[in-house]
């Protein structure tokens, strides 16, 4: 379910992320929001984070900056509906970097890895 549908109040589409894409489930001020990173999203993120590369090898060096995670996130919400981007980095700091764990990992693996 996207931001958007949550938002609605729409519950039938619960179609969960598909990891063959990289997608991943981030929760935002309590909806279960869609990340996707499309080619779209990731040359928006590039263009704002600089070399996506680079951002791969600072997060394996431990050197992700939380305002970095959130863009990235932000960049690849699937459906943004009426979520600011300042939710998303307060969800960030409510997660803790454990909880960004996963999502994080799916969409960093699909920049590396692209589809199968």
């Amino acid at each position: 379910m996207t931001c958007a549908q949550a938002a609605a109040g729409h519950s039938a589409d619960k179609r969960p992320a598909n990891p063959v894409r990289g997608e991943a489930i981030l929760p935002i001020a309590g909806r279960p929001c869609l990340l996707r990173p499309s080619f779209a999203a990731l040359v928006a993120a590039e263009e704002e984070l600089g070399s996506l590369f680079a951002l791969v090898e600072r997060a394996g060096d431990g050197r992700l900056c939380l305002s970095e995670l959130a863009a990235l996130f932000w960049h690849c919400l699937a459906e943004r509906g009426d979520m600011t981007r300042e939710q998303v980095g307060e969800a960030v700091v409510e997660l803790g970097l454990a909880g960004c764990a996963a999502p994080l990992r799916a969409l960093l693996g699909q920049i590396l890895q692209g589809r199968a």
